[in-house]
């Protein structure tokens, strides 16, 4: 089997590997949104600004695309009373799994101040350029 360029991976001190990302290798990220209106407009946003966006409106489904494939951001929106229990749950699946992951929440303030799993909490007041900038801060950081 040939590797391409998408499949570089680099050897760590421990003998684990990772997966390299090169230059021109669009940022991976997985989004998992239950709002049917919201979550095509952050996808398209983030595709506009060069991100590579896989999303669903399932935390289900959501899980099994992080099993599927390599992703350097999963972003979950928090709306709602179950979905911040949904949210905690997934997030600690992901992290007790590969605690490496970034994990972000999109949420509003009290949910961000109940929380303690994600890496990073996106602010839900809709600006798209501010969304965007949030996202690259938190991909940037890696």
């Amino acid at each position: 089997m040939e590797m391409g360029p998408a499949d570089a991976m680099a050897i760590n001190e421990d003998s684990t590997s990772t997966p390299v990302v090169l230059p021109n290798d669009k940022r991976a990220i997985l989004h998992i949104c239950k709002r049917e209106m919201l979550r095509p407009l952050r996808d398209q946003i983030l595709r506009l600004s060069g991100f590579d966006v896989d999303s669903t409106l399932s935390a289900v489904e959501g899980l099994d695309m992080f099993w599927a494939k390599h992703y350097d951001l999963v972003l979950i929106d928090v709306e709602g009373e179950q979905a911040i229990h949904d949210a905690e749950t997934m997030c600690s699946e992901i992290k007790t799994a590969q605690p490496e992951q970034l994990v972000a929440f999109v949420c509003n303030w009290r949910v961000a101040i109940l929380t303690d799993c994600p890496d990073e909490i996106l602010r839900t007041e809709f600006d798209p350029a501010r969304f965007v900038g949030g996202v690259q801060d938190i991909v940037a950081k890696q």
